[in-house]
């Protein structure tokens, strides 16, 4: 069975999808057969790991909205080893507005990763957009475990808290066996004072696990959506994919 994580965080520019992507290459990287999903209808996580959109024929829009479209008819093998992506397309704003009023609205996508999904794959991230939508709850009903990116930024900080209490509610009446499997600090830079002090602060005063692995600015980062490779292909050596392959290693001993 697979192992299903949302990587979740209801604020923009935290690093949702660059973790969904490069975590994924370091889990692939271990011969781990990984499905990235993406909940988001900016298709960030698709067009990062080297799809054309204008090739998509059917998209996560599909599978949440029709019955008939399953989530093995849209799944496109990416050129990197053992990734394959359910893409999004823009459609997926207008299936989040047509679910509000479906019945199990909430459990959608739980439904849409099958047996043959959960047989295929050793793990499936969930790429959730960036609010505590239906989308994003539709994200967390279906998954095992969440990682919770932070931008190790007072404000960040400031915002887990909608977050949680979301988290908390799911746990109690949708999914009883979702867990946080953490909180991951990204753009961290030593240099400044307020990310040494939002790093301390996570880590000392907060409930739930901090990773030890930190995720640093880095340009090689921004540079690889751009080639459609994760980190651990574009820049094998470099210090950031080696942040990744850490992460990897304390995603799989969390379980």
């Amino acid at each position: 069975m697979a192992i299903v994580i949302a990587i979740a965080n209801q604020k923009g520019g935290v690093g949702k999808t660059t973790t969904a992507i490069n975590l994924a290459g370091a889990l692939a990287e271990r011969g781990l057969r990984v499905l990235c999903v993406d909940m988001d209808a900016q298709a960030n996580l698709s067009v990062g790991l080297g799809i054309n959109l204008a090739t998509v024929q059917h998209s996560m829009a599909n599978v949440l909205g029709d019955s008939r479209i399953h989530l093995r008819d849209i799944v496109i093998t990416t050129g990197t080893a053992n990734i394959d992506v359910a893409p999004a397309t823009l459609d997926l704003a207008s299936t989040e507005v047509d679910l509000l009023s479906a019945i199990g609205r909430e459990y959608a996508l739980a439904e849409a990763i099958d047996d043959w999904a959960q047989g295929h794959y050793d793990y499936i991230l969930i790429d959730c957009p960036p609010t505590l939508g239906l989308l994003t709850i539709n994200g967390l009903v279906a998954a095992n475990g969440v990682i919770i990116p932070v931008q190790t930024q007072y404000y960040a900080l400031k915002g887990l808290t909608a977050l949680v209490k979301v988290i908390n509610t799911i746990r109690s009446k949708l999914n009883k066996n979702l867990r946080v499997l953490g909180l991951l600090p990204t753009f961290y830079d030593p240099r400044t004072v307020l990310g040494r002090e939002m790093l301390d602060e996570m880590r000392e005063h907060g409930e739930n696990h901090v990773f030890n692995t930190i995720i640093r600015n880095a340009v090689k980062l921004g540079e690889a959506p751009l080639a459609g490779r994760p980190i651990t292909e574009y820049a094998s050596s470099s210090d950031a994919a080696n942040n990744y392959r850490e992460l990897a290693r304390e995603v799989i001993a969390l379980g």
